[in-house]
C-alpha cells in the first residue's frame, strides 16, 4: 500500500468533525458549540462558539486588560472573553459566546461583541481548582484556581494597572496580580510582608512569559494566620 495514502485515525476523526462543523454552519447559519478546550486549540482568527459559567465578572480586570470582559469555564477549560461593553450579569451566569480567537500579551482570549453574547437560563458556580504555585502554567490558563504559600516578594505598585506580589508553596514562585479595578484596598496589600502565608483564588492568567493568579475581588485573597 502506498504510504502516502495512510491517514491516522485521529486525523480522520478531526477531518470528519471539521466537515460536520462546516455542514452545520452552512445548513443553519450557526456555529456549533465547542468545548472550551477544543476552542482554545484553534488557530488565532478562528471564529468559535463556546458556552460556560462566568468565573470573572464583567469589568473586574478592566484596569490592566483595557476592556469590560469576563471569563467563562466549562468542564474542559476556561477562557477570557474580551468585550468593550460591560454586560449586566455576575458570577455563575451561564452564557454562550461567539467570537474570534486571539491573544493579548500571550493570554488566550475570545474577542466578541454584546450581540454575540447570549445569556442562558440558570446559574452554575464554579469551584476553584487547587493548584501548586509551581503548577500555574498553560495547562490551567483561563481557569479558576486556588493557590497558597508564603510571600516571597511583597507589594509592588504597578498602577494604574495593578499591584504585584509573589508567593511560593515550595514548588516554585508565582506572581499574584491584583487588578486596580478589582476593588482591593491598596493599604491592606501594602501591609502584607515577606514570610506571611496567604491563600488566593483567581484566574490563572498570563502576561508575556509570566504566569500569574489574578483575584477577582477582595474576598479572594485571605491572610492565613498559621502556615498550612
Amino acid at each position: 500500500m502506498n504510504s502516502s495514502h495512510l491517514v491516522s485515525p485521529a486525523l480522520s476523526r478531526r477531518r470528519v468533525l471539521t466537515l460536520l462543523g462546516a455542514f452545520v454552519v452552512a445548513l443553519t447559519g450557526c456555529q456549533p458549540v465547542l468545548s472550551i478546550d477544543d476552542a482554545r486549540s484553534r488557530a488565532n482568527g478562528s471564529e468559535v462558539t463556546v458556552e460556560g459559567a462566568v468565573t470573572v465578572p464583567p469589568g473586574a480586570f478592566s484596569s490592566a486588560l483595557g476592556d469590560e470582559g469576563f471569563a467563562i469555564q466549562d468542564d474542559t477549560g476556561g477562557l477570557y472573553v474580551k468585550l468593550e461593553e460591560k454586560l449586566p450579569f455576575g458570577l455563575g451566569a451561564r452564557v454562550r459566546v461567539t467570537g474570534t480567537l486571539d491573544e493579548q500579551n500571550q493570554l488566550r482570549i475570545l474577542k466578541s461583541v454584546p450581540a454575540d453574547v447570549d445569556l442562558k437560563h440558570g446559574t452554575k458556580q464554579v469551584s476553584p481548582k487547587d493548584v501548586t504555585t509551581g503548577g500555574v502554567n498553560e495547562s490551567v490558563e483561563g481557569q479558576l484556581i486556588r493557590v497558597s504559600g508564603a510571600i516571597t516578594q511583597a507589594f509592588v505598585d504597578d498602577s494604574p494597572y495593578g499591584y504585584k506580589l509573589y508567593i511560593d508553596d515550595g514548588t516554585g514562585e508565582v506572581q499574584v496580580f491584583v487588578h486596580v479595578s478589582a476593588g482591593f484596598d491598596k493599604a491592606a496589600l501594602q501591609a502584607l510582608t515577606v514570610g506571611q502565608h496567604i491563600a488566593v483564588v483567581g484566574l490563572a492568567a498570563q502576561y508575556e512569559t509570566t504566569y500569574e493568579v489574578a483575584p477577582r475581588m477582595p474576598g479572594d485573597l485571605v491572610l492565613q494566620t498559621t502556615a498550612p
